[in-house]
């Protein structure tokens, strides 16, 4: 199981809020969770003074040195935020300071007044979508093979290459995103895990087979890509039997990663412990030791 961080604490207090993510999610590796996630956001809500939001390369790193096991990355990176080259490189740079324990997951973006107040204006959903495939396109290729060498209408790259490329072999790629032609067509050709955000449970038989036909199509066994999952917040947030075999179900779809999107604005580690105990009852679902 997953734990993303967002909320920590209620109000700008920075120190606060850097102490306390770390903090909770070595709390989280105790407990037994697979990974840590964090957002990648630059405004919560409405109001972009209401809460400490903290950068998420340089608090994944704070993190990559205070635990051992659980891995880490970003549910998920806007892709319109960075130039690919570097976030490949800011990539492999992350992997060697956890060890070889990143993920790193990206999406097209849709928040658009963080778009607009950072100067990024806001394309349309089809433009930022193809960005975002111009974008993975450089990504894997600087990652995953020797250069990357792209000349699309977004993204251009020259022989880009990153030295070192991490730790890992293969840096796995999670592409983020609901869309059912172009988001799915991105994830089957290059992404080593799909995440759905906010499927309700009796919507995911429907989606999992598009993604299969996506990898079809590919030229790819869809048993390839991983599948995991943002359940409904009401429902990943609900204590005990509910919660239970939402995981159950979840499971038999062959689901392989929940990410509960928790609220831990008033300490959180109740929340996890609570949620790591309805994952042990759960036996389709297996928490690391």
């Amino acid at each position: 199981m997953a734990l993303q961080t967002w909320r920590v604490v209620g109000g700008p207090a920075p120190r606060d809020a850097y102490r306390r993510s770390v903090e909770l999610a070595v709390a989280a590796e105790a407990l037994g969770f697979e990974s840590v996630w964090a957002w990648d956001h630059v405004y919560a809500g409405d109001d972009p003074r209401a809460e400490a939001i903290l950068e998420p390369f340089i608090l994944l790193t704070s993190i990559a040195e205070a635990t051992r096991r659980v891995r880490i990355g970003h549910m998920v990176l806007c892709a319109g935020f960075r130039n690919p080259a570097l976030t490949a490189k800011m990539a492999a740079t992350l992997d060697v300071a956890s060890g070889g324990r990143f993920e790193l997951g990206i999406g097209a973006g849709w928040k658009e007044s963080e778009w607009r107040a950072y100067g990024y204006g806001f394309p349309s959903v089809a433009d930022r979508t193809v960005a975002l495939g111009e974008q993975v396109e450089v990504i894997a290729g600087m990652l995953h093979a020797e250069s990357a060498s792209f000349a699309g209408r977004f993204v251009q790259a020259e022989d880009a290459v990153t030295v070192p490329r991490g730790v890992q072999e293969r840096i796995p790629i999670l592409v983020g995103g609901n869309g059912r032609r172009t988001t799915r067509r991105i994830a089957a050709r290059h992404a080593d895990e799909l995440n759905l955000v906010y499927v309700p449970l009796e919507k995911m038989d429907e989606e999992l087979e598009i993604t299969r036909e996506a990898c079809r199509v590919a030229g790819r066994d869809p048993a390839s890509l991983r599948i995991s999952v943002y359940p409904l917040e009401a429902d990943i947030q609900a204590v005990g039997q509910s919660r239970i075999e939402l995981l159950r179900a979840y499971g038999r779809l062959g689901v392989t990663r929940v990410v509960a999107n928790l609220d831990l604005q008033d300490g959180g580690l109740a929340a996890l412990e609570a949620f790591a105990a309805d994952c042990r009852a759960t036996p389709l679902v297996t928490l690391a030791n």
